[in-house]
């Protein structure tokens, strides 16, 4: 029971960033814009959290600071590629690059050292009330974070697709032209949903960075890949994208259970890379992606 519940709460520690990302990811697509860019939100979310908690001692304050530096990076992506029209996926490859390299020259600014900030002393280990009883899974359910993070995710479900808001969201991403007809600015409906999806992103970055107790220098590893991999596969929708993260969780359990024991550590490295091209060999054919994904909007109705 003790090795079940303790890979059990090593799968919910590593699907909660992949799971924030691909549902920032969500929002922003199903309003009409590729975020190529959330390896990068995800790391400068991660950057934030902790830079957060070292300066003002305060995971609460780490933890909006996280948020804040998805949402600024996300308000970034949405000004270059709704509001001047670039391209969005030379935007979001251009926002990863640049995210690695700034976050680098900020720990040496910082705290004089190219690969890693000094360790989070304030991230609080105990589980709330009630949570100690599940041992291993409650230590990782019951962090504050994990429920601010599930409620994240269940309010964005419900808000993109229950609600009269995700309705514009998702007819800014179908059918703009109808959005402005109705009397909305498309431009300002695709940037909020960008930035919404930015601030759930940074939240991911924030767990990240509390998990390892400080920031390590490309820490986000490829999870922001994996997690747009996660949210085509879940076919843009939060709950299908969770369910898709879940997997990959268990993929990257699987591979640390297997690391030691006679498996060579090169298909170790690479096994949730290939279950990723499996899973978008085997679903995105099916997944139909939002008819205005990708293409920018001018006022009257041409692109």
């Amino acid at each position: 029971m003790d090795f079940l519940l303790s890979t059990l709460a090593q799968v919910v520690r590593i699907v909660v960033p992949y799971g924030l990302v691909s549902v920032g990811g969500c929002l922003s697509e199903r309003s009409g814009v590729v975020n190529i860019g959330l390896e990068g939100i995800l790391l400068n979310g991660a950057f934030g959290a902790a830079v957060g908690t070292i300066e003002t001692g305060s995971p609460v304050w780490g933890t909006l600071c996280g948020a804040l530096a998805g949402a600024l990076t996300a308000l970034l992506h949405a000004f270059v590629t709704v509001r001047a029209r670039a391209d969005q996926i030379v935007s979001g490859l251009a926002i990863n690059m640049a995210s690695l390299a700034g976050t680098r020259a900020l720990l040496k600014i910082l705290y004089d050292s190219a690969s890693n900030s000094p360790r989070i002393l304030h991230v609080p280990a105990d589980p709330l009330p009630g949570f100690a009883i599940l041992g291993p899974l409650g230590d990782a359910i019951g962090q504050p974070l994990f429920l601010l993070a599930a409620a994240a995710v269940v309010l964005a479900d419900r808000l993109l697709l229950r609600s009269g808001v995700g309705l514009l969201v998702r007819a800014a991403g179908e059918r703009p032209a109808a959005v402005e007809a109705s009397g909305f600015d498309v431009a300002r409906v695709r940037t909020a949903s960008v930035i919404a999806g930015g601030m759930i992103a940074g939240l991911g970055g924030s767990w990240l960075a509390f998990q390892q107790n400080s920031f390590t220098d490309g820490m986000s590893g490829g999870r922001g890949y994996i997690a747009l991999a996660a949210m085509i596969a879940g076919r843009w929708r939060p709950g299908g994208a969770i369910v898709s993260c879940l997997l990959f969780a268990a993929a990257e359990t699987l591979q640390i259970r297997l690391s030691g024991r006679g498996v060579p550590t090169q298909f170790l490295q690479m096994l949730p890379y290939l279950i990723a091209l499996v899973v978008l060999a085997g679903w995105v054919g099916r997944a139909v992606a939002p008819a205005a994904l990708g293409k920018p909007y001018r006022r009257g109705g041409s692109e």
